[in-house]
């Protein structure tokens, strides 16, 4: 059986529509998967949607960018970490309303990264980006608008060659801190919703994990019991950035702690790893018996369509 629960669509950063997701995960044999945008549920449903359609088993999902801090590392200095949420009410007034409001900052945030990213150019010799630019952007985003979109229209412009250039030359210089969300106040929103907050990728060596503090995997789960137990009800165990020795440590703390496990690929289609990480069948059926029940439709959908082919 084949589970991904962490993908990324065009309502965020990722590169194809739901509707291609779907397929993907069909072409591939993949049974249950989760679109998990950042700070967008405008995918969600269409995916509930499309995973009728196509005999899809589906879980709503949601990964929120979240300011932590820890007085017991840099200085308490807060850094970003990334959470899961699933299987919450997708009509929840409280968090579609913050998911605006941070909707709304990161259309401010990225024209002011926007105006970092002239002064670079001005002082390199290069033509700004203008309101036209901006306008162009903008136009280019089905969801959620952040620093890929630049990266990509400089791509497009011929600034940068590709988008690891764009971030290395301009988009980590040029950045603007984003609106901050507490794990307290994404705890609140997530389970009052009815779902589930899961801490994504802790041990991602590339992006927001809790490596920004400690490379030691039991100081991470140290952190975790100190901080972070009473907020969330799992831990990302099965990602694409994480060895096994990664997934082994964090199965083992979760165990001890009565928490959920998840996992996914985290594909955003730069290339395509939707199903290439091996997720347990155990882990659909934390989730209760609706999901379950929800798997076993798409199966029947399945089997009656192959019967009539």
């Amino acid at each position: 059986m084949k589970i991904d629960l962490h993908i990324h669509s065009t309502c965020s950063d990722g590169r194809m529509t739901p509707e291609e997701i779907f397929i993907t995960a069909k072409e591939r044999d993949i049974e249950v998967i989760s679109i998990t945008d950042h700070d967008s549920l405008d995918c969600q449903e269409a995916a509930g949607v499309l995973s009728r359609e196509f005999a899809v088993g589906y879980i709503f999902g949601l990964e929120l960018n979240v300011s932590f801090s820890h007085p017991g590392y840099r200085r308490g200095k807060p850094i970003s970490l990334d959470f899961l949420a699933y299987d919450y009410g997708i009509t929840y007034g409280p968090l579609i309303e913050r998911l605006q409001e941070l909707r709304e900052y990161r259309k401010r945030r990225a024209e002011r990264i926007l105006r970092n990213v002239n002064q670079e150019l001005a002082r390199e010799g290069l033509r700004e980006l203008t309101q036209a630019d901006l306008d162009a952007i903008q136009g280019s985003v089905d969801g959620t608008f952040g620093r890929p979109h630049i990266a990509d229209y400089l791509v497009k412009k011929g600034v940068v060659a590709d988008r690891q250039e764009a971030f290395d030359r301009y988009l980590v210089k040029c950045n603007v801190p984003k609106m901050p969300l507490s794990l307290e106040e994404a705890s609140h929103l997530v389970k009052g919703a009815g779902g589930k907050l899961i801490l994504a990728h802790p041990n991602h060596p590339r992006g927001t994990s809790l490596i920004s503090y400690t490379r030691s995997l039991g100081e991470q789960q140290e952190i975790i019991e100190d901080s972070m137990l009473p907020y969330i009800d799992g831990i990302e165990c099965w990602h694409s950035s994480q060895d096994k020795e990664t997934t082994a440590s964090y199965m083992a703390f979760a165990k001890r702690h009565g928490l959920l496990m998840t996992g996914g690929s985290d594909c955003h289609q730069q290339p395509v790893l939707m199903g290439t990480v091996k997720v347990p069948s155990f882990v659909i059926g934390q989730f209760g018996s609706h999901v379950a029940d929800s798997r076993a439709k798409s199966k029947r959908r399945k089997v009656k369509a192959s019967c009539h082919q």
